[in-house]
């Protein structure tokens, strides 16, 4: 940039204050770049679902706007399948990718990713900051081994939704539910999720839980599966999928179809996350008019259910070029202001325990109390950095639920998870 073109030579000496002037400005030149722009601001990759409502678009933009051009976020959009945005993630922080500089993580990737050291620990003060007000299932969400790995960002959990016009009083179990179903006839359908994914994994666990058992031990690093609450799980699943009120394609039933076939209107009762009820006002308002909401059903009476917990935590990526301020934008993005967002907006619950008793949160969930009561019992799936395998292992064993053999699949399954949990690759 300097002294290009033109020989000492041929130039008068200049004097030291032009001198030191030129200097000044090369210097600047130097700092903006050859064309003489500003500094670049960094970009901080978000890779996260494609959330469709604009909440997460918009909380970047926001936190992107209150750091007075620290940084600027760009969203990265990550398929909706929760399996395949865990495998593009995986190969690529395997890889040491350092354009991953925020991840939008799923709840059960915590110990996977963490153990692998491919996101970075919250420092104490921030960590400090991010739990504060927090539900502690979702804290306990992000966290592995004492340490917070991610910010609770939004939560979610499954509820049990049923016709008030077909339905009196909501049943408390799942064997009264069952038998209710039953006796209303064509009307009376239970929707669930009964596919060989992950969706069949949080049924079991949820059931399990509620019947006061667990996958793992106390330190992830052998099966619990304990004989009696085990059986109980395997035979309420059993028992469900052979039920004359359970369609026939409950064993290729995701989430989806579940909700699609309520809105239908031919099934009385529905498991499923808090996303079906605006999906029904929108969709089906006649059958909106009759929807409610309860508590999911319990496996023993006298024991409340636990249910298997949702949602995404905001990581920071072990590779990222902007640690510090990749820290500071999750941070923002997740704060209560962005969560009473995406409640509001995008219809996803916030993982602040008060935000609960805001009025734009009621508003969209009604269902605003029995939501935070089912999350303050919520049950964290197996904590392992081999989840994923621990998963597979359920779901392959228990399909099609038709099938299952509470005597001999309790076994199998104890089987099936040793072996998981004994597999030495994370891919």
């Amino acid at each position: 940039m300097i002294g290009t073109g033109t020989t000492a030579r041929a130039r008068r000496p200049r004097p030291a204050s032009q001198s030191l002037a030129m200097l000044l400005l090369a210097l600047i030149v130097g700092l903006g770049g050859c064309d003489g722009g500003a500094p670049a601001v960094p970009a901080l990759n978000w890779y996260v679902f494609d959330e469709p409502s604009g909440a997460f678009a918009e909380a970047a933009r926001r936190c992107a706007e209150q750091s007075d051009g620290a940084y600027r976020v760009v969203l990265q959009p990550l398929p909706a399948d929760a399996d395949r945005q865990r495998e593009q993630l995986v190969r690529r922080l395997a890889a040491g990718d350092s354009a991953i500089d925020l991840i939008g993580m799923d709840v059960i990737w915590t110990p996977e990713l963490a153990a692998a050291g491919w996101i970075l620990p919250w420092p104490q003060d921030l960590a400090q900051r991010a739990r504060a007000g927090r539900i502690q299932a979702t804290v306990d969400s992000a966290s592995w081994e004492d340490r917070l790995w991610a910010a609770p960002f939004t939560t979610n959990t499954q509820l049990l939704w049923y016709r008030t016009d077909r339905v009196t009083t909501p049943p408390a179990t799942w064997d009264a539910m069952i038998r209710q179903a039953e006796a209303l006839g064509a009307d009376g359908s239970i929707q669930a999720q009964g596919a060989r994914y992950e969706g069949l994994t949080v049924l079991f666990v949820s059931l399990l839980a509620s019947a006061g058992g667990s996958v793992l031990n106390a330190d992830g690093s052998e099966p619990a599966l304990p004989e009696e609450p085990t059986r109980r799980a395997l035979a309420v699943m059993r028992r469900l999928a052979r039920s004359p009120a359970t369609p026939p394609g409950l064993a290729g039933a995701r989430e989806d179809q579940a909700r699609l076939a309520f809105e239908a209107g031919g099934a009385a009762f529905m498991v499923n996350y808090t996303y079906v009820w605006p999906s029904a006002r929108a969709n089906a308002p006649a059958v909106a008019r009759h929807m409610h909401w309860a508590r999911w059903p319990a496996v023993a009476p006298g024991r409340p259910s636990r249910v298997a917990i949702g949602g995404i935590n905001l990581g920071v990526g072990a590779y990222t070029e902007h640690p510090e301020l990749a820290l500071r934008a999750a941070a923002c993005i997740a704060g209560a202001e962005h969560q009473r967002l995406a409640a509001r907006r995008g219809g996803l619950p916030p993982t602040t325990a008060a935000l609960y008793d805001d009025p734009a949160v009621r508003e969209t969930f009604p269902f605003a109390d029995l939501l935070r009561a089912t999350l303050q019992d919520a049950v964290q799936r197996p904590r392992t950095p081999l989840y994923n395998d621990v998963s597979l292992a359920i779901n392959r064993t228990l399909h099609p639920m038709a099938n299952i053999d509470p005597e001999r699949d309790a076994a199998r399954l104890r089987e099936a998870v040793a072996r998981a949990l004994h597999s030495r690759g994370l891919l």
